[in-house]
């Protein structure tokens, strides 16, 4: 068996000051990059979704940091003191509990305040689970859309599938373990039988990725209630013309809450069409011809 080379030494050359949004690995720790290293062991201040889970991953690297707590229910309380250290001129490190922050977290607000107070924001890329993902499914990549987690309610769920259904993209989604099953079985209703992909425990020892169409994904005994977090992944629908009827009825409903021009641009958006031509038809309709 081959030896492992020495780990490099840290980059000594001085941190600018500013906000560091840094990425951290989603499961195998061996998946940081030097540079985030280099950050966390400069920073002056580290924002860390979970204390716990930062102090590991920092112990795990010989290092040590200032942290504090920055989630949804913290985030309130510890952003002020995070500007005022970049209005000092110091080393301020943004991570997640895994993967690159302001992906299905409130790290955006923050991001949003110090650019808009003129404060440096710099990205350090890495480990991200919705890439991850998209990069073993083998399903399109041009166009892709991440649409986060479910609403964890059926009826919630289906509605905001359907928002969805139009659009010609690889959706992308996370869900919980426990809201896997209907969260499949609802997307299966909804979407049809699209190929999908269903991701687990990514870069972890037990890391599986299944491939199949919805439904079948949906009657998959694997995903009953598994643990942890999954990356779900469905392939775009097949554009299917609409007739003159489906036109006419989307329209008339439109026709009720807007005017022509923005009633035209809803439904040629949603059924795929010519602006153009749903316009002259709305104001044919609004003329009773």
């Amino acid at each position: 068996m081959a030896r492992r080379p020495p780990p490099p030494a840290l980059d000594d050359a001085p941190l600018a000051p500013g906000l560091y949004v840094v990425a951290t690995p989603i499961g195998n720790l061996r998946d940081i990059t030097l540079r985030a290293l280099d950050v966390l062991a400069a920073a002056d201040l580290v924002l860390a979704e979970d204390t716990r889970v930062a102090g590991k991953l920092l112990s795990a690297y010989g290092l040590s940091a200032k942290l504090e707590r920055y989630d949804e229910h913290g985030a309130e309380r510890t952003r002020p003191r995070a500007l005022a250290a970049l209005a000092e001129g110091k080393r301020v490190a943004l991570i997640s509990d895994a993967g690159t922050p302001l992906v299905s977290d409130p790290g955006y607000r923050i991001v949003r305040e110090a650019a808009a107070e003129g404060f440096p924001v710099f990205p350090i890329p890495g480990a991200s689970a919705l890439l991850a993902g998209l990069s073993a499914a083998g399903l399109p990549t041009d166009r892709f859309l991440f649409a986060g987690f479910p609403p964890p309610k059926s009826a919630a769920r289906r509605s905001f599938l359907e928002e969805l259904a139009p659009i010609r993209a690889t959706l992308v989604f996370f869900e919980g373990g426990s809201r896997l099953a209907a969260s499949l079985a609802d997307m299966a209703a909804v979407l049809g039988a699209r190929e999908a992909v269903v991701c687990r425990e990514l870069t972890k020892l037990y890391e599986t990725i299944v491939r199949g169409p919805l439904p079948d994904l949906a009657a998959d005994p694997r995903f009953t209630a598994p643990k942890g977090e999954l990356v779900i992944l469905v392939g775009p629908g097949h554009a299917v013309e609409a007739s003159a009827t489906d036109v006419d009825t989307a329209l008339a409903d439109a026709l009720e809450r807007l005017r022509p021009a923005e009633a035209a641009a809803e439904v040629a958006r949603a059924l795929g069409l010519s602006r153009r031509e749903v316009y002259q038809r709305a104001m044919a309709m609004r003329a009773g011809r």
